[in-house]
């Protein structure tokens, strides 16, 4: 029966764990691409209007429902590079699951069983969908036929010519719109309202 301590345990899940999964998560690509001379990198946590933007990192009203990395471009534009980049959330998220699956077998976590394992699930959770060559809901593929497609093709983008990851200031510009449209209905109902 879901009861009081699910419905705390699941508002935690929802704004504490995830939010932190989806940030190391985001943080591998940036840690990676460093690694090959990123231009200008962007990591965005969440979707919707801007709350508060610190140098590079961008959080959002919903920030616990969608993060991207961006960048301009690499340095180093070799087929291994885009390979590590696109493969370091799953090898970070293994990483970090097995350390602190490590640390609850041997009782160093054991206060906060309930929230490790609800940490861990998380991140396989992620690391799941990125492993698994796939193409996402909006038609572009996910991290596994990123690499999947370099593997065996040897090309970032042969089939697709929008980028894989939006860039920030696309976002916001789609955004502005949206709201902008969404304020002209709003104005359009009122109108109608005091006919």
């Amino acid at each position: 029966m879901f009861g009081l301590s699910n419905l705390v345990s699941l508002i935690v899940s929802a704004f504490i764990i995830l939010p932190v999964v989806l940030f190391l998560r985001e943080m591998s690509y940036l840690i990676v691409s460093g690694m090959f001379g990123v231009i200008k990198p962007r990591i965005t946590i969440g979707s919707g209007p801007r709350v508060i933007k610190f140098g590079i990192i961008d959080i959002r009203k919903y920030y616990h429902f969608y993060s991207w990395f961006s960048y301009d471009d690499l340095k180093n534009n070799s087929k291994l590079a885009y390979i590590l980049i696109y493969s370091s959330p799953i090898i970070f998220n293994l990483t970090i699951a097995l350390l602190i699956n490590a640390l609850i077998a041997n009782g160093v976590l054991d206060d906060y069983k309930v929230f490790w394992d609800r940490f861990v699930f998380y991140v396989f959770y992620f690391m799941l969908f990125d492993v698994i060559p796939m193409f996402t809901i909006n038609g572009k593929p996910n991290n596994g036929m990123i690499i999947y497609e370099m593997i065996r093709y040897g090309k970032r983008v042969d089939y697709n010519p929008e980028s894989f990851l939006p860039t920030t200031s696309e976002m916001e510009k789609q955004h502005k719109e949206f709201m902008k449209k969404m304020e002209e209905i709003k104005k359009e109902r009122e109108e109608e309202d005091c006919d």
